[in-house]
């Protein structure tokens, strides 16, 4: 896993940890002397939205911030899980953590009941980008090209299964190739490694392929295509329409019609006490305006932007917050009390599938448990997600 320290303060601190016993008032927000982030590489439109809440933090209550850049899923929760981080900003990776699919059915990991604080949508997308100079003008033309995956990378890989559906086309329809983090993919890009990459629109390394000598284009995902969109959202139900007028070769008057999901999503472990999420939560939307221009995306973490009624729930300390700036209603509470109840059964089922001497190959203990997940669900009455 790869790990690095970037300080948004010319302190040094010793450690990881965010546990401290001096704190910074304002009202009633109180946080920590410092706090711990994840999110993917340096320069990825999630790492610069970390670090300008980080700086507000700095700014408004003296906390010192720390992003520790991760190259996939499972490397940005690895800290938070072990109580060394605070918030991870994570992708749709979310969602497959809380589901324990994938890499998260490993027996290292399982479900994970991660929850929301807050998340972004704004005026980029999430889809592939693709080398200008392969010809490629619409997603179809991906067929027999290659595709950039990221090893422990759930969310990226299934993502880019998602915008293949949308052309019907499979993972047998073009040639995989794997890298070892989100950045080294678009790296190859550049390099010529790889014909195409899933990534936002306003992410650093898009824009970097977009001047390269390659060139980028986005294959559009019409929203009038309903046949397009029912096979992508197969793939990844947690996509929904939207067109994209920021990002790179992207313009207000140059938008494209791409699909997207929140990006990034600060997320905390249900075990995280409320206060400090709330506290959190509170400091990011009452001083939206200190950092909503402080990179690209960022603007689209206002209270009143929240994506309702999504995938994952959202954390009791940031719900206090929301209902606090207007932003919570009673259905959207029945929605998240739901989810809730399915992290529960989901975490149930993980529990009662340790002590049923799983198998010890690993690809035998992933079907094990994807078959007795299903099971679970299905005895609750409800929805599976991953049939196929």
């Amino acid at each position: 896993m790869r790990r690095g320290l970037i300080m948004l303060a010319p302190a040094v601190v010793a450690g990881l940890s965010f546990v401290s016993t001096r704190y910074a008032f304002a009202d009633d927000i109180k946080l920590p002397a410092t706090l711990t982030f994840t999110a993917y590489d340096t320069g990825t439109a999630g790492f610069n939205i970390a670090v300008g809440v980080g700086k507000m933090m700095k700014d408004k209550y003296s906390t010192d911030v720390r992003v520790l850049p991760a190259g996939n899923d499972v490397a940005r929760l690895a800290p938070l899980r072990a109580k060394r981080a605070v918030s991870a900003a994570m992708g749709s990776g979310t969602y497959f953590a809380q589901e324990g699919v994938f890499e998260f059915g490993s027996r290292e990991w399982g479900p994970q009941p991660l929850q929301i604080l807050l998340s972004s949508v704004d005026c980029n997308c999430g889809s592939l980008g693709v080398a200008a100079d392969t010809g490629v003008k619409e997603l179809k033309d991906l067929k027999g090209k290659r595709v950039g995956f990221v090893v422990g990378s759930p969310a990226l890989n299934q993502n880019s299964l998602a915008v293949l559906a949308f052309a019907g086309l499979t993972q047998k329809d073009v040639k995989i190739v794997e890298f070892a983090s989100y950045g080294a993919m678009w790296k190859g890009l550049i390099n010529n490694d790889t014909d195409a990459a899933f990534g936002t629109t306003i992410t650093g390394p898009a824009k970097e392929a977009d001047t390269s000598p390659r060139g980028l284009v986005w294959p559009p995902l019409p929203a009038k295509d309903k046949e397009g969109w029912a096979r992508m959202q197969k793939v990844g139900s947690f996509f929904f329409p939207q067109t994209a007028t920021c990002g790179a070769g992207i313009s207000p008057d140059k938008p494209i019609e791409l699909g997207n999901y929140p990006y990034p999503i600060f997320v905390a472990y249900a075990s995280q006490a409320p206060e400090q999420v709330y506290a959190i939560t509170k400091a990011m939307i009452v001083n939206y305006d200190s950092y909503k221009d402080s990179a690209p995306g960022a603007g689209g973490l206002a209270a009143d932007r929240q994506t309702k009624n999504w995938v994952v729930p959202v954390h009791p300390g940031a719900v206090k917050a929301l209902k606090e700036a207007g932003q919570w209603n009673d259905a959207q509470e029945a929605h998240n009390n739901g989810l809730i109840k399915r992290q529960e059964v989901l975490g149930a089922a993980w529990t009662d599938y340790g002590k049923s001497n799983p198998p010890a190959d690993d690809k035998a203990f992933l079907d094990a448990w994807m078959k007795a997940r299903a099971a679970a669900l299905a005895k609750a009455d409800m929805p599976n997600g991953f049939e196929d």
